[in-house]
């Protein structure tokens, strides 16, 4: 998923950090958590340190990359880290990961099997508890986008768009919305079918102004752009309640890629049985309502569901044709050689 920073999210870090490291009598037990940027409430925190009687020491990341790298080169111990399904399978071949002890997380009853059912990157999610799942759509703007859209990615075909949309800067996002647009898997690893997808996204190309997954929500609030790909929540965070007014998102009915964001224990966890309380609290139907009504996206806790306060951008049902994105494994580099073309040319 796309994160975005936020001065509260960073102060809560550092108030949690130093929350941690001051103060007088017995130190209390520490959970060593990092995650990404924006995706937990503040209070949902500090719930679970006044319960528990720990400080939570809270360190964030804005891709997998970033994570996976700090990871590899030893730049932080922690006990909890919030992966994407991909990079879980990664951390799983390379021994990075203990199992889980399900018997420890008795709220994993709560998920959804129609979204665990299609976990492939961690089969019976082994070394893994879902923590959120969703996907990027489109979002248009309805005082220029008029009419019968259809709900595809096609629109990136229209002609009196052009010079009003935008694509995320993102390959996997791109190359898998092309992909599913011609009927094949977001995870393909045949050349033929991703020279038919690099094809259509150059087709993409030229009707929009520029790849961008930074800015997109602030420019489209702006009115800079009508149609753009991109999450939900960033769009809408941007937008004031007029304006919310004249903002559709969908997911489009071909389907994309998805993600799952999961909970994984380090296999040199400082405080195992305190990481296992965290899952299992996160999971808490009350606890994971006030998680989704957070950040706009279905819950995949079904017991939470009836606790949510807010309607989520999408439904669960709508992701029905999408896919979660998985390991590309040795094929990565045929995709960043098409996603070089895409973007500069050959």
């Amino acid at each position: 998923m796309k994160k975005f920073c936020s001065i509260a999210a960073l102060v809560l870090a550092v108030s949690l950090t130093l929350a941690a490291v001051s103060g007088c009598g017995p130190q209390k037990p520490k959970l060593y958590v990092y995650n990404w940027i924006q995706y937990i409430p503040d209070d949902v925190i500090m719930e679970f340190e006044k319960r528990f009687d720990v400080k939570v020491i809270y360190d964030m990341f804005s891709t997998n990359e970033e994570m996976y790298t700090k990871l590899r080169v030893g730049g932080g111990r922690y006990d909890i880290v919030v992966p994407s399904g991909d990079h879980v399978s990664i951390m799983i071949s390379q021994g990075m990961l203990q199992p889980v002890n399900k018997d420890l997380v008795p709220n994993l009853k709560h998920l959804d099997p129609v979204l665990t059912s299609r976990v492939e990157y961690d089969p019976g999610m082994k070394y893994s508890v879902p923590y959120a799942a969703g996907m990027s759509g489109i979002s248009v703007n309805t005082e220029h986008v008029t009419g019968d859209i259809d709900n595809s990615w096609r629109i990136f075909e229209t002609p009196e768009f052009k010079g009003r949309m935008t694509l995320l800067d993102d390959m996997r996002e791109v190359l898998g919305a092309a992909l599913r647009t011609l009927g094949y898997s977001v995870n393909s690893k045949s050349q033929a079918e991703l020279d038919q997808a690099k094809e259509l996204v150059l087709k993409w190309k030229e009707g929009i102004v520029k790849f961008d997954s930074e800015a997109f929500g602030k420019s489209f609030a702006a009115g800079e752009f009508w149609v753009v790909q991109g999450y939900a929540e960033n769009v809408f965070l941007e937008l004031d309640d007029g304006a919310k007014e004249h903002a559709k998102f969908f997911i489009p009915k071909e389907g994309g890629p998805m993600y799952m964001d999961n909970m994984v224990i380090l296999k040199d966890a400082r405080n195992v049985e305190l990481a296992y309380k965290f899952m299992n609290f996160i999971h808490e139907p009350e606890v994971y309502a006030k998680i989704m009504d957070y950040l706009g996206t279905p819950s995949m806790n079904m017991a939470a569901r009836e606790h949510m306060e807010v309607t989520p951008y999408y439904q669960i049902e709508d992701m029905a044709n999408s896919e979660f994105k998985e390991d590309l494994g040795e094929h990565l580099e045929m995709y960043n050689k098409i996603w070089q073309e895409i973007r500069v040319g050959k």
